[in-house]
């Protein structure tokens, strides 16, 4: 028992997925599942060999649109919900009319985007900007609000300026909360700009599931969502990784 304890966080979700692919292959071939319906691990990774030259450029394409949303979501989300957190009367106005944007579906914004910016990466960006900027918004703005309020007393007794108040205890307090949000905003970021592809687009996995799909090549298909799982899985253990280095104390 001890010895299990022992080995490194990453072993039993690797021994779990291995079990699972390993159950997947078994089920497809003695039940004779037939490839179009459900492709076996085998057959997913010969697809994957023989388009090896083109998925590359297909996962940067993607990889791309989700960055430039999710940076675009920080540039604009982090003041906003600074704002928010300042004033009482953006509170009130704002945040119900983020809380009605973000309950509309995505997937019915995609196709008005297209008339409106047209075809090409912006549409996909827009939607990834949409999807990650709720969530940075909100945990901005909680992690903003859950400084104590002794230390805001103490920086007040000390004649701290709102702006020093903002950079020395508000930001550093709300750091932890902020990486919370990153954390969600990014998986959803993926999710936004395959939504994006989906809707009106000639590049990228998510046009690569679409067209695999069509062509009854579900093989294709199941290879582009793996590397979907790969790309929000690697950004996501980035951001846990810049959190460990930015912000230590948040382990504690």
């Amino acid at each position: 028992m001890r010895r299990v304890e022992h080995l490194p966080s990453w072993v039993a979700p690797a021994l779990t997925l291995a079990l699972l692919v390993v159950l997947w292959e078994l089920f497809v071939r003695l039940r004779d599942v037939p490839a179009f319906v459900l492709p076996s691990p085998s057959a997913v990774l010969d697809m994957t060999i023989q388009w090896r030259a083109h998925l590359p450029m297909q996962f940067g394409v993607t990889l791309r649109e989700v960055l430039i949303g999710f940076g675009l979501s920080i540039f604009v989300g982090v003041p906003i919900a600074a704002l928010i957190t300042y004033s009482p009367l953006l509170s009130k106005t704002i945040y119900p009319i983020l809380l009605m944007l973000q309950s509309v579906p995505k997937i019915a914004i995609a196709p008005l985007l297209l008339l409106w910016v047209g075809y090409g990466e912006a549409p996909k960006v827009i939607v990834a900007f949409l999807v990650c900027f709720f969530p940075i918004v909100i945990g901005t703005a909680a992690g903003l609000r859950s400084a104590p309020s002794d230390m805001l007393d103490l920086a007040q007794a000390l004649s701290a300026s709102k702006l020093q108040i903002f950079i020395k205890v508000r930001f550093p307090w709300a750091m932890p909360q902020i990486f919370v949000g990153l954390k969600v905003a990014i998986t959803l970021a993926v999710v936004g700009a395959v939504i994006g592809e989906f809707v009106g687009a000639d590049k990228g996995l998510g046009f690569l599931i679409m067209a695999s799909s069509s062509q009854v090549n579900t093989a294709l298909a199941f290879s582009s969502m793996i590397l979907l799982s790969v790309m929000s899985i690697a950004l996501f253990y980035a951001l846990e990784w810049l959190e460990g280095l930015l912000v230590p104390w948040a382990e504690d």
